[in-house]
């Protein structure tokens, strides 16, 4: 409920001067994503859903066009190059490999980096936060604070915890950058990691040989299009292996998944169609500081953790923004 009324400030903010532009030009909006295929194959629901309530709707006023990688990177060079030769007049992107292709195929057309995938700065998409220079703009992560958040999460529900497996694209900068992060807020409470990289869709089963022969106190799962199409594999892994995990998105607690830690999903979205509002409005993307997603969310399952036959402690119960019976 707190973030549907987040959604719906945002929304107000923005809705006055867009509601009153005229509808007599089609803005043409190009969606790049590192992942799978929409089911529609359109951008998501949730970015279409906060540009329609900004006054942008689909055969009126705005065109979408999108382009999928299907967590094969190597694609992206390629699909950003149709996309910018379709002259969008913005192209949003979801994934630092995404970012990273299309800022590469154009240094004209702004760029929107939807969904945070990691560090903009330290990917090199942007110059600063305050200001992003060239033509890139939009969410990034703070790796240091965030990692160190989601380890004292995972000490906080078990304390006695000494070793955690993480799961990451090791193909990914991003999130390498990511498990880095994590490694160095786990060494400063004293908790051994275990890297567990994937690459491609093969290495899913060498990785859960490798926690099966080493079995992990915890696992911690970085979250990019790869981990995200085959997360049910880590989930499942966990289940039956009676293993807490801690995830970066919350859909993973309802895919059966103990815990997450990240933004909002709906609000998110709404902050990247307040981007393109202003872009269309004559905004240039450099002039646009980049943004920290709003807020974190806890979010809890306690039917996971009465399978996994643990106690999830009434302090983190208070804490979490979202508990699943």
């Amino acid at each position: 409920m707190r973030s549907r009324r987040v959604l719906l400030a945002l929304i107000a903010l923005a809705a006055l001067p867009a509601l009153a532009q005229k509808a007599d030009r089609v803005w043409h909006a190009a969606y790049l994503s590192a992942g799978p295929r929409t089911a529609d194959g359109s951008p998501p629901p949730a970015l279409r859903a906060a540009l329609r309530a900004i006054g942008y709707v689909e055969g009126v006023n705005i065109a979408y066009e999108s382009r999928f990688a299907e967590a094969d990177a190597e694609r992206l060079p390629a699909l950003a190059a149709e996309l910018v030769r379709s002259k969008p007049d913005v192209i949003v992107v979801n994934g630092a490999p995404a970012a990273l292709a299309a800022k590469q195929a154009t240094s004209v057309v702004p760029v929107v980096i939807g969904f945070p995938s990691g560090d903009a700065v330290a990917m090199g998409l942007i110059a600063s936060v305050a200001r992003p220079g060239g033509n890139v703009t939009g969410h990034t992560d703070e790796v240091a604070p965030l990692s160190a958040k989601r380890i004292e999460l995972l000490k906080d529900v078990l304390p006695t915890a000494s070793r955690i497996s993480v799961v990451w694209n090791a193909t990914d900068d991003a999130m390498t950058l990511r498990y880095r992060g994590i490694e160095h807020a786990a060494k400063a409470l004293h908790i051994e990691v275990q890297p567990v990289q994937v690459r491609a869709a093969g290495d899913f089963d060498t990785a859960i040989s490798l926690m099966s022969r080493n079995h992990p106190d915890a696992i911690l799962m970085v979250s990019d299009a790869l981990t995200n199409m085959h997360r049910k594999r880590i989930i499942d892994f966990a289940s039956a292996q009676r293993i807490p995990a801690m995830y970066e998105i919350a859909t993973y607690v309802s895919d059966g998944g103990l815990m997450a830690y990240g933004p909002g999903i709906e609000e998110t979205w709404a902050t990247t169609a307040g981007y393109v509002d202003r872009i269309f409005k004559g905004s240039k993307a450099s002039d646009l500081p980049a943004a920290y997603p709003m807020r974190y969310y806890l979010t809890i399952s306690r039917k996971s953790a009465d399978s996994l036959g643990m106690t999830i402690p009434q302090s983190i119960l208070l804490r979490a923004d979202n508990v699943l019976q």
